[in-house]
């Protein structure tokens, strides 16, 4: 009984997959600011489909005008970023419908952002998606969980915190 009062008590929080598909590395990504590290910790997404929802409850904190990237304040302080596609900004939101907008409060789960991936690649983009947590440094640890074959919901990244 006094373990389960004063036992240590579970310092991680997990996110889960926001995209059905493949992950891959950070360091794979065929992108040098994101494979660097230099935006964050993270995972890379090939994605499956053209559905993006939510891998954490949180607050949306930017909405990208080109709806081609979304960031989420999780309610334990991770700031997540789901960038869909490389270099995807310069097709100025065509392709892509956001369902949320700055402010709005999410559930894991929530639609976000629906894309077009067949005609994304069909312009000549990469749909490699980054998923990072930008502020690695305020845990204890951020580290992937595993590569390879990932469905919405599944944990891609383990947050210990401090």
């Amino acid at each position: 009984m006094f373990k389960k009062l004063f036992g240590k008590k579970d310092n991680s929080c997990k996110l889960v997959s926001p995209i059905n598909g493949e992950t891959i590395a950070i360091e794979e990504v065929n992108d040098p600011t994101f494979a660097s590290g230099m935006l964050g910790k993270g995972v890379g997404i090939k994605p499956a489909e053209g559905r993006v929802v939510a891998p954490v409850a949180g607050e949306i904190t930017i909405m990208f005008p080109t709806k081609h990237a979304v960031s989420i304040l999780s309610e334990d302080g991770a700031e997540i970023l789901i960038h869909i596609g490389l270099d995807t900004v310069n097709l100025q939101g065509q392709h892509f419908t956001s369902h949320v907008e700055v402010g709005q409060k999410v559930n894991v789960g929530d639609l976000l952002v629906e894309f077009d991936a067949e005609k994304i690649k069909e312009a000549g983009y990469d749909i490699t998606s980054p998923v990072l947590v930008c502020n690695p440094d305020a845990f204890e640890s951020v580290e992937p969980t595993e590569y390879g074959p990932v469905s919405i919901g599944d944990e891609i990244i383990k947050i210990t915190k401090k």
